[in-house]
Order: C-alpha cells, then sequence, then structure tokens
C-alpha cells in the first residue's frame, strides 16, 4: 500500500504536465502559423505600412554581413545624420552600429544564409516570438501547475504587445522574449552560467537593451531575493549603455548624439547635440519635468499601459514585482519624443512584456487562492477582449486581406486585386539586373535589398564603394496604392502628387525614361528614351487625375 500511495500521484502529475504543453503547443503552433501567413501576404503583396522600409534596412545588413560586409547598408546610411542633417550623400559602406548597436544579430546569420530573403527574416520574426512563449510557459511552470502555467502562456499568445510587432516588419526587439524569459528560468533555477550568457545575449540586442535589463536587476536588488546579482546586473546594464552611446557607437558616426538623443529626448537639453550622459543629467536636474512627461498626455498614456495589462486580466496593475520590473522601460518609453513610442503595433511594446508577464507569475504565486472560477472567467473575457482590439485596429495592415483599411470613406482591396497588383510589380522588378544600383518606394524597397546600391524614394544618388557620387540607374515607384488610400489619408495623396510631379520632371529633363508602366507602377531607367507604349499608358493614368 505504502508503494502505490508514494506512486500513485505520479500518473496524474504527468497527465496535467501533458496536458499544458498540449494546450501551449497548440496555442504557439497557431500563433505561428497565422502570423507567418498574414505577415508573408502582406510582404508578397507590396502593401505598404508605416515601417515598410525596416525590411529592406535589416535584410540588407544582412545580407551584406553574409558577404563580409559587416553591418553596412546604404538604407541605413539614409537615415544618418550627415543625410538628414547635413544633406550629404548616403554611403554604401556606412555601418549601421552607429544608429543601433545589434550584434545578437550576427546570431541569425546562418539562418539567413539559408533563405538570402527578406521574407525569410518575417518568418524568423515569428519562430522567435513563438519560441519567447515556450519559454515562458517553462518559467511559469516553476511557480505553477499546468493549468495555471498554459493559461499565462496563452495570454502572451493573444497578447496585443505581442501579436502586433510581431506582424511589423523585422525588428530586434522581436529576440527580446526568448532571452529575457530564459534568462529569468536561468535565474530562478539557479543556473548561473545561463542567466549570464542570456544576460549577455540581451545587452548586445540593441543599445537601449540595458534598460530592460536594468530592470530586472532593480527587481532581484529590491526584493531582496538576489542582492548581490541584482546590484550587479544594474551596473552592467547601465555601465553598458552609457559605454556604447558615448564612446563605442560615436566611433562609426556621430548618429547616436546628434540624431537620435536630440529626437527622443531633445526637449530635455534644447542643444543641437546630447549624448547619454548629458540627457541623463537633465533629467535628474529637472525631475518636475520628467514627471510632466510621464503623465503627458494622460489618455494615451492610460490607454497604452491598459492595453498592455488586459491580456492578463489586469494582475501587473497591482503586482509590485511587475512595476519593479517595468518602472524603468516603461519610463522610457512615457519620455521619448517620438510619437510612435507609445504604439502597441511597433517593436518598443515588446520591452514591456517580459516583466509584465514575470510579474504576473509572481502575483499568482503569492496569491492562489484568487484562482477561482470567476476570476478565471475575466481572465478569458480579457483575452478574448484583447483579441478582438487586436484584429480590429489591423496590426501593421497586415489583416487588409479582410478588414478595411478606412470605413468612412471605404477604402478597401480584395486579395485578389492586392495579388493583380503584385504581378504587375514583379513583372516590372524582373527587368532590374541583380547587380544594379535602384531606388523604390517603402513597399517596393526590401524586395530589392539584397544589393549594395539601393535607396528609398526620393533618393536618387550616393556614394558607392569607390567613393565616388552616382546616381541610380533604376527606379520603381508605386502609385496604386497612394492614391487608392489619398481618399480616406491626406498625407497619401500629398505623397501621391509629389511623385508624380517628380517624375514629370524626371521625363521632361530627360534623366529618367519610362521603361514600363503596369497598374500604377512605374519602372524607369536613367539616361534612356521613353518606352512610347509606356508613356502612353503614363499619360493615361495621370492626366485624368490631373
Amino acid at each position: 500500500m505504502g508503494d502505490e500511495r508514494r506512486e500513485g500521484p505520479e500518473p496524474r502529475t504527468k497527465r496535467k504536465f501533458d496536458w499544458g504543453w498540449r494546450t501551449v503547443l497548440i496555442a504557439a503552433a497557431l500563433f505561428w502559423v497565422l502570423c507567418s501567413i498574414f505577415a508573408l501576404q502582406r510582404f508578397y503583396n507590396f502593401f505598404p505600412t508605416f515601417v515598410s522600409f525596416d525590411q529592406g534596412i535589416f535584410n540588407q545588413v544582412f545580407w551584406n554581413s553574409l558577404h563580409g560586409r559587416w553591418f553596412e547598408g546604404s538604407l541605413s546610411s539614409s537615415e544618418s545624420s550627415a543625410v538628414q542633417l547635413d544633406n550629404q550623400l548616403p554611403e554604401v559602406f556606412y555601418r549601421r552600429l552607429a544608429q543601433h548597436f545589434t550584434p545578437a544579430l550576427l546570431l541569425w546569420l546562418p539562418i539567413y544564409a539559408l533563405f538570402q530573403s527578406p521574407a525569410g527574416l518575417s518568418l524568423l520574426q515569428v519562430t522567435l516570438m513563438t519560441a519567447g512563449g515556450l519559454v515562458l510557459y517553462a518559467l511559469a511552470r516553476h511557480y505553477h501547475p499546468p493549468h495555471v502555467s498554459a493559461l499565462i502562456a496563452v495570454s502572451y499568445f493573444c497578447a496585443n504587445a505581442v501579436i502586433a510587432p510581431t506582424l511589423a516588419n523585422f525588428h530586434d526587439f522581436s529576440q527580446i522574449p526568448l532571452f529575457v524569459f530564459g534568462l529569468l528560468w536561468a535565474m530562478e533555477k539557479r543556473r548561473w552560467w545561463l542567466f549570464w550568457l542570456l544576460l549577455g545575449l540581451t545587452l548586445v540586442v540593441r543599445e537601449d537593451a540595458g534598460v530592460i535589463t536594468f530592470g530586472v536587476g532593480f527587481y532581484m536588488a529590491a526584493s531582496r531575493r538576489f542582492l548581490r546579482a541584482g546590484v550587479a546586473v544594474c551596473i552592467l546594464s547601465l555601465g553598458y549603455m552609457l559605454l556604447l552611446t558615448n564612446w563605442v557607437m560615436p566611433l562609426f558616426a556621430p548618429d547616436i548624439s546628434r540624431r537620435f538623443m536630440v529626437e527622443q529626448f531633445g526637449r530635455f537639453t534644447n542643444g543641437q547635440e546630447a549624448s547619454t550622459l548629458e540627457v541623463l543629467w537633465a533629467m535628474i536636474r529637472n525631475p518636475d519635468q520628467v514627471l510632466a512627461e510621464v503623465v503627458n498626455p494622460p489618455g494615451r498614456t492610460l490607454s497604452y499601459v491598459l492595453a498592455q495589462w488586459l491580456p492578463l486580466a489586469f494582475v501587473p496593475v497591482i503586482s509590485l514585482d511587475a512595476w519593479l520590473l517595468t518602472g524603468f522601460p516603461l519610463l522610457k518609453l512615457l519620455l521619448q519624443e517620438d510619437p510612435t513610442a507609445l504604439s502597441m503595433h511597433l517593436r518598443y511594446a515588446v520591452s514591456l512584456v517580459p516583466g509584465l508577464f514575470y510579474g504576473a507569475i509572481l502575483w499568482w504565486h503569492k496569491h492562489p487562492h484568487w484562482f477561482r472560477p470567476r476570476l478565471r472567467q475575466f481572465w478569458l473575457f480579457c483575452l478574448g477582449l484583447a483579441l478582438l482590439f487586436t484584429v480590429a485596429s489591423n496590426p501593421n495592415r497586415a489583416l487588409s486581406v479582410f478588414i478595411p483599411d478606412s470605413i468612412q470613406p471605404w477604402v478597401y482591396t480584395s486579395p485578389a486585386r492586392q495579388w493583380e497588383h503584385a504581378q504587375a510589380v514583379r513583372s516590372l522588378l524582373r527587368q532590374i539586373p541583380s547587380d544594379a544600383s535602384v531606388t523604390a518606394t517603402g513597399n517596393i524597397v526590401a524586395h530589392l535589398s539584397s544589393r549594395r546600391e539601393v535607396l528609398r524614394y526620393p533618393g536618387t544618388r550616393l556614394i558607392n564603394d569607390d567613393r565616388k557620387q552616382i546616381g541610380v540607374e533604376y527606379a520603381v515607384l508605386d502609385f496604386w496604392y497612394p492614391l487608392r488610400f489619398s481618399a480616406a489619408f491626406p498625407d497619401e495623396g500629398r505623397s501621391f502628387f509629389g511623385m508624380t510631379n517628380r517624375v514629370l520632371g524626371w521625363l521632361r529633363d530627360g534623366s529618367f525614361g519610362l521603361m514600363d508602366f503596369q497598374d500604377g507602377v512605374a519602372l524607369l531607367r536613367r539616361g534612356v528614351p521613353s518606352s512610347p507604349e509606356a508613356a502612353a499608358a503614363w499619360n493615361q493614368f495621370h492626366q485624368p487625375l490631373d
């Protein structure tokens, strides 16, 4: 009998464990498949998004690094202070490390070598975010039984802050959930070699990832669970960020002080340049201004944090651990001048995810008696609401195959019409040699970014490897989408007419000639006469609009 009692619970524990893993694996598989489908269909349909350009930036960085030109990119150069502030030309040998220090990308270079495509980066991003959810389940299982752990992991896959950035164009923060959940798991298991390894990998994701690890260290020290290790993490994170932004990154170019710190935190310094040390000192000297920026505008701030808390049934609101973990990353977002910093659709939202979910895990561990049927039902209701809000917001226009981009006025492009337009674009791209220099509109440039000399329209000139100024040989401009969106979005209308006037100027002065024009997309080549058929199609398209 004694042996039976000792062995009796084991099968039940195993069944619960299997049930939890099965639930999470099903949720992860659905997440991976759906996100992959929507991300790829948008990419292959050339559907424009707010950050379409980013996919091209990262793909060119990967492509150049694969060929031994580490972190170089003409697309990245077009965002440098030399181009944006000094009106210099982009350089093909510019290193993106001056803008964002991202050595962790090299981890995925062997995987990129297998597909060498911007579309593969979308699949890589979906896979990284999915893997983060699986590690989260393992972390939750340290404290909770399978049914609670599974619900926490499912909440991750239903969160707007997870789904929307996954459907965005590739970004470096897609590595954060995997690394940070992993280091928290290693901390709980006292596997310190793995903890410090994952801490190092998190820091090299991006120069500002240290804010996330600083929050982890602050929790470790403030909770007194791992006081000395927590202090060490805080010192290492802060020191690493200051060393990078003040001494290492300026070795490549002064972009961090001339552009990014001024654009993000210039209201605190009121200067043309600002280092991270100067910004931190300005914040310390002006606590009233910092407090004002944190709470203003109150409506936008409140809606943002509510959206972050919703998938976890608002548990992070009352979790002190969640506040300790996310306080500093949230403070950074609230102090940024970037209007997209509080967007649930972009990479910044991911920075709060590890702290919120780990804080919820700890809160449920301390309050297991709260896990009652009524609260579980409320939690499931919150998950449904989070999914509804996510779908309704059409994150990064990835769901535009069945959701209109505007209701009043009505703007919707059916999947068949999107595919028809994409076929026209592809037929034009096939006419461009693989080694030719080219400029293209934002929704097309990623497809052309596996080359040395490529720019986003309206850029047409750059500095090549011979240090000579050249004009790009080809230009591909998509007029069709801006025209369709112009009825609801005035900026798209201005973009459309700006492109039209520029092309008319090119044709008048002979700098470019039309090679082909299909379905509102123009293919131009420098210094050649226009094809009569292409010119006739172009006139038929734009003259009625004039």
